[in-house]
């Protein structure tokens, strides 16, 4: 069952400051930092700027170990923004195989959630979880990236969740 953050995020300091202090728990608790690789499917790029500026220093990100790679072989979370058009689909398969075990999926924005304005279009697979299986949206257009923050906390929780469930087999 994916998880869904709500559109609407509040953007005062306390429920910032609660983020980062459940990212850093959860990233102790994991034991390593989250990796994350960022796979556009024929995006506006209207999230992947506000993907950035999550890592940015407003909201730095990264102080918690969450860092962009530039391998999904390396990845523990992949952030998919777009629609998934016909051109990107074989392609952000190929990256989801490469991702090794345990890994989690976070749908960036209105296109891979819903399809958007690109929903029913034959040059688009949307939803995201048609293609792959998805275990965290994020909606907006775009998102702010106090949501995508928001996505990631839930993410680290479902990979603890997995992580939990590899130990005990």
């Amino acid at each position: 069952m994916a998880i869904t953050v709500p559109a609407k995020s509040s953007s005062n300091s306390t429920e910032r400051e609660r983020l980062e202090k459940r990212i850093a728990q959860l990233c102790r608790y994991i034991g390593k930092s989250p990796w994350v690789f960022h796979v556009n499917t024929g995006s506006c790029n209207g999230c992947d700027i506000e993907i950035i500026a999550a890592l940015t220093p407003r909201y730095d990100a990264e102080r918690f170990g969450v860092k962009l790679v530039g391998s999904p072989r390396h990845a523990d979370i992949l952030l998919v923004t777009g629609p998934v058009t016909n051109q990107s689909l074989e392609r952000l398969k190929l990256v989801y195989e490469q991702t090794p075990e345990p890994k989690i999926v976070i749908a960036v924005g209105s296109c891979p959630t819903g399809g958007s304005v690109f929903y029913e279009s034959p040059f688009t697979n949307a939803p995201l979880s048609n293609v792959i299986p998805v275990d965290v949206y994020v909606p907006g257009c775009p998102p702010r990236p106090e949501a995508i923050l928001h996505g990631v906390v839930l993410a680290l929780e479902k990979l603890v969740e997995k992580l939990k469930g590899g130990s005990e087999k």
